[in-house]
């Protein structure tokens, strides 16, 4: 792809973007965290300035929209330890395997994850990446290196991991505690051969940014696209609970996302949007169960909302020819028992496409599928 320009405009906290439906605040959260008084600062901002929904998106993050006093959402973030540095909060894109340290994975990575985003907002070059460069840290379950990121790890034992760029293992092995150095010179390579790239897939050589480092490995390996969230009741190795609950569509209801700020507990927005809540003790994991089910949060793994995602639509964007949310919501009560994924988007920029699935473009006259990925 050739870009036309040198830097996108990705919105953040601050940098806004001006939608149909006004101003839209973009909160990025590095591994998906957030607390319970975080969330509950988010919901209020969003009820008071904003639209009284919350949007999850594609790579964990939440987007408040239109917001009528950007100035008065950024305070309220930044009060709540969501805005550290106003030069790095566009460029702190990180995913990482939300269940780590808790279910499963070869190892814990919640530590690697923290020291990436510190080393990030100590770094004063990497704020001229572009807002769409993805960092990811899989702790070997292959959940977070099938969304293709720019430069990322995935650990192959409890001490080494593969260096993989836009997704793809380069055969390059490191240890675990190299990985945030490493991870950083990539993005620095970036910077110094993008030209008008944006991201890493973009470049016609990305091996460039290996400089020099030889595989010790097999390169070319890729990992399956995750589409479906985790869900439900999931024991954790310590024996407390991890509560899995699936956002339909993304959309969460400020005074929803309350309801779990009062649970108390660590949480984490997935890229799969959804919310993971941990550390449950079994009563409280019962109580919690019981309270945010009925308030259309799902839990069911066997739910048809886990296969149905769409982009904003109408009215909120000015590109899309229909209301894809209500369309994704009345296809999904039609026929619930779909075989693949559907993303329903309102215009061929396909917004928060998964990469694999059928992409369901809107035509102003129903809908077509589009044939490839974007």
């Amino acid at each position: 792809m050739v870009r036309q320009r040198e830097n996108d405009a990705c919105p953040g906290a601050l940098q806004t973007h001006s939608a149909a439906d006004g101003q839209l605040v973009r909160i990025r959260l590095p591994g998906g965290l957030i607390d319970a008084a975080q969330l509950e600062a988010v919901a209020l901002a969003a009820k008071e300035f904003g639209a009284p929904d919350l949007e999850l998106t594609s790579r964990g993050n939440i987007q408040i929209r239109a917001v009528s006093d950007a100035a008065a959402v950024a305070d309220r973030l930044r009060a709540a330890g969501l805005l550290p540095s106003a030069r790095h909060e566009r460029v702190r894109n990180i995913v990482a395997s939300p269940l780590s340290g808790r279910l499963g994975g070869v190892a814990d990575v919640r530590a690697v994850t923290a020291a990436l985003d510190a080393a990030v907002l100590r770094d004063d070059r990497i704020v001229d990446l572009p807002g769409r460069f993805l960092f990811s840290i899989d702790d070997g379950r292959g959940d977070v290196s099938g969304l293709s990121a720019d430069a990322g790890v995935h650990l192959v034992d409890e001490r080494r991991a593969a260096l993989l760029l836009a997704g793809r293992d380069t055969g390059v092995r490191i240890d675990t505690d190299d990985a945030v150095d490493t991870l950083l010179a990539v993005a620095h390579r970036f910077l110094d051969v993008r030209g008008k790239c944006w991201r890493v897939a973009e470049l016609a050589d990305p091996e460039v940014l290996l400089d020099g480092c030889a595989p010790s490995s097999a390169a070319g390996a890729t990992w399956p696209v995750t589409t479906r969230p985790p869900v439900g009741w999931l024991p954790q190795a310590d024996g407390r609970t991890t509560l899995g609950a699936a956002v339909p569509l993304g959309v969460l209801d400020a005074e929803v996302a309350r309801y779990l700020a009062a649970v108390t507990a660590p949480m984490v927005v997935t890229p799969w949007r959804s919310v993971l809540l941990f550390d449950l003790d079994e009563d409280t994991a019962d109580v919690a169960l019981r309270v945010l089910a009925p308030l259309g949060l799902v839990f069911d793994e066997n739910s048809p909302w886990l296969a149905v995602s769409a982009c904003t639509g109408s009215p909120g964007c000015a590109h899309s020819a229909a209301d894809v949310r209500a369309d994704a919501a009345a296809a999904l009560a039609a026929s619930p028992a779909a075989e693949t994924h559907r993303h329903f988007v309102g215009c061929d920029r396909a917004c928060g496409s998964p990469a694999e699935g059928q992409v369901l473009v809107a035509t102003g006259d129903g809908y077509r599928v589009r044939d490839a990925h974007p």
